[in-house]
């Protein structure tokens, strides 16, 4: 028996969304990104993640939609999971976008750990860290 497609979306300020992304869920069958999500950089709401970088599962490539619209796409798309994908804001702020979440369809909330987006390198590297302390949301499960 085939497990069902979670839909996803990534919220997210064009950066590490799209990193997350392409380490993440780019090549997963069983996981659908219909949408990320844009908010502090003005105008980029509207466009599409290009077809080109999103990979053969998505060839009209991925929608970039206003955070405003939050609850609106959770529930228009059927959405399964939202993943926080920003690196630089306060916890009250993820907290409050969890709520929105959870109080549009119930859809789960996670973040992704640093060791699942992580690239090798063949030299030594340096880890640098924002200055504000990175905030992560406690998947669960919906039914």
């Amino acid at each position: 028996m085939q497990s069902p497609v979670r839909r996803v979306v990534i919220l997210g300020a064009a950066g590490r969304d799209f990193h997350d992304f392409n380490t993440v869920f780019r090549d997963k069958p069983d996981c659908r990104v219909v949408a990320f999500t844009a908010t502090q950089i003005p105008g980029i709401d509207g466009r599409r993640y290009p077809a080109s970088l999103a990979g053969s599962l998505y060839p009209d490539g991925i929608p970039i939609v206003a955070e405003d619209e939050l609850e609106g796409l959770i529930r228009r798309e059927n959405v399964d999971l939202c993943v926080f994908s920003y690196s630089d804001v306060a916890h009250t702020q993820v907290m409050h976008l969890a709520s929105r979440a959870v109080a549009a369809d119930g859809a789960s909330r996670a973040a992704i750990k640093a060791a699942s987006s992580s690239l090798s390198a063949r030299w030594p590297t340096y880890r640098t860290l924002p200055s504000r302390p990175i905030t992560t949301w406690v998947g669960v499960t919906r039914r």
